[in-house]
Order: structure tokens, then C-alpha cells, then sequence
């Protein structure tokens, strides 16, 4: 073989080395890529959602151990130790009027009343007003304990269970619904008789007789009925607060301050 035939032939060997190792770097680098891609993959969305899944299913299968048992005296205790705390909060003096969150104000029919009464320096009246209503649910308040806690007893498994697998205020609605009408009832007389003592009534009609010419300008001929305003506004603080309560409960372990609250709740 001549020389040129030798650099042809070497450059031809050369040229085929080439390509098969960049053939090689090209299939390492794809299978490097892809397993690169596979594992970014498993982090996106859809593994995600699939990892999300993986836990809801493991704390279904968990809330699925419990015995009916357990989960009626586990929700039995979080709403015990719940409804207690909330109503040992808005059952104590000031425990409505100097919390924003339950504060009730003056009724609707009266907002505008009570700018006015503010514009003419006679605010006074309305927070007299404000303060008497707020005693007056302090005191109608705690009648609530021993029907939230018939109403627990009364509770289906069925309803028990969705109430534990539910949103963080799963409980908290179903008394609203389960409970609202009895626990009215059960307030309102309680309230008739605070009202009366605390002055509400007597703060009500002073306002009225000193407000003159503006009452007649923002309110309507329609009888206010104070009792029942405050009997509704009590009863919305209480549920704000048992629902606090019940949300405490399900997020912070501190808050699970029994074994049994431990492990009911846990097992979410």
C-alpha cells in the first residue's frame, strides 16, 4: 500500500472511530438525560398529585383502623375540650365586647344611628349600648355547653366519621345545622333575663329618646327585637370560636393534650 492509500485508510479508521464514539457519547448522554428527566418527572405535577393521593389513601387507611369506638369518644373529647375552651373564653367578663372577633356591634337598622349619634358627640350612648348587649351574651353563653354536648352524644357513626375526615370546621357546621334551633331556644330566655339585668333595654331606650331627630331621619317604624339580635350574635360567637377551637385541635398536636385526642386526630 502506497503512502497516500495508507493516510486514506487511516483517515477512514479515524472518521469511524469518531462516530462510534460519538454514537456512544450520544446514547449516554440520552440515557442520562432521560434519567435526568425521570426523576425531575417524578417532582412535577402529576407525581405530585400522586404523592398527594399516596397520603390522603395512608390517612384514610389510618382513619379507617380506628374502631367506631374510638372515633366517637375521640371526636366526643376534641368537641368537649373545644366547646369548653370557647365557652370558658366568651363566658368570662369583657369576654364579647373586647374580642374583635365576636364584638357585637349595634344592629344593622342601627349603624347609621350610631354615626350620626358619634357626629353630634354622643357616642357615649352607643358604646353604653354596645357593652350592655355583649354582657348580656357573656351570660347566655355557657347554657350552650350541655346542648353541644347532647348533640355529640346523639352524633351517628357515619356522621362521626365525615366529621373526622372533613374540612378543619367539619364539626362546627354540623352543630349550626344539628343544633342551631335548640340552642336558640335554649339562649333566648337566658338572654331576656340578662338583658334585663345588664340594662340593655333601659340603654335602648335611652338612646332612642336622645337621638331625637335623628332617629326619626335612620330608622324604620319595624320593632327591633333586641333580645333575639343578641341571642343570634351569642350564638355566632360561640360557633367562631368552637370552630377556632376545633381547627386547633386537628393542626397542632400541642393542642391534642389527651392519649385518645392523640390518637384519633393523628391518625389525619
Amino acid at each position: 500500500m502506497n503512502r497516500i492509500n495508507m493516510i486514506k485508510a487511516s483517515f477512514l479508521g479515524l472518521c469511524l472511530a469518531c462516530g462510534v464514539a460519538e454514537g456512544g457519547l450520544r446514547d449516554t448522554l440520552k440515557e442520562a438525560r432521560d434519567g435526568f428527566s425521570g426523576s425531575a418527572g417524578d417532582a412535577g405535577p402529576g407525581a405530585q398529585a400522586a404523592s398527594d393521593e399516596t397520603a390522603q389513601s395512608s390517612g384514610n387507611s389510618a382513619v379507617a383502623a380506628l374502631s367506631s369506638n374510638q372515633i366517637i369518644a375521640g371526636l366526643k373529647e376534641g368537641l368537649s375540650v373545644g366547646v369548653r375552651r370557647a365557652v370558658e373564653t366568651l363566658g368570662t367578663e369583657d369576654g364579647f365586647l373586647k374580642d374583635p372577633q365576636v364584638r357585637i356591634p349595634l344592629p344593622d337598622t342601627l349603624q347609621k344611628l350610631e354615626g350620626g349619634l358619634r357626629l353630634a358627640g354622643q357616642g357615649a350612648l352607643a358604646d353604653e349600648f354596645i357593652a350592655t348587649m355583649n354582657h348580656a351574651a357573656e351570660q347566655a353563653v355557657p347554657q350552650a355547653a350541655s346542648i353541644l354536648g347532647d348533640a355529640v352524644t346523639a352524633m351517628s357513626f357515619e356522621d362521626a366519621r365525615r366529621i373526622l375526615t372533613g374540612p378543619e370546621d367539619a364539626a362546627t357546621r354540623y352543630f349550626r345545622e344539628h343544633s342551631w334551633e335548640q340552642l336558640e331556644a335554649a339562649l333566648l330566655p337566658i338572654v331576656q333575663q340578662a338583658t334585663a339585668e345588664t340594662g340593655v333595654t333601659a340603654a335602648y331606650k335611652s338612646l332612642m329618646s336622645q337621638a331625637g331627630g335623628i332617629t326619626q331621619r335612620f330608622l324604620s317604624d319595624d320593632q327591633l327585637d333586641l333580645d333575639r339580635y343578641v341571642t343570634t350574635e351569642a350564638l355566632d360567637g360561640l360557633f367562631t370560636k368552637v370552630a377556632a377551637e376545633e381547627a386547633a385541635i386537628r393542626n397542632d398536636p400541642v393542642e391534642r393534650t389527651t392519649d385518645l385526642l392523640q390518637q384519633v386526630f393523628g391518625a389525619l
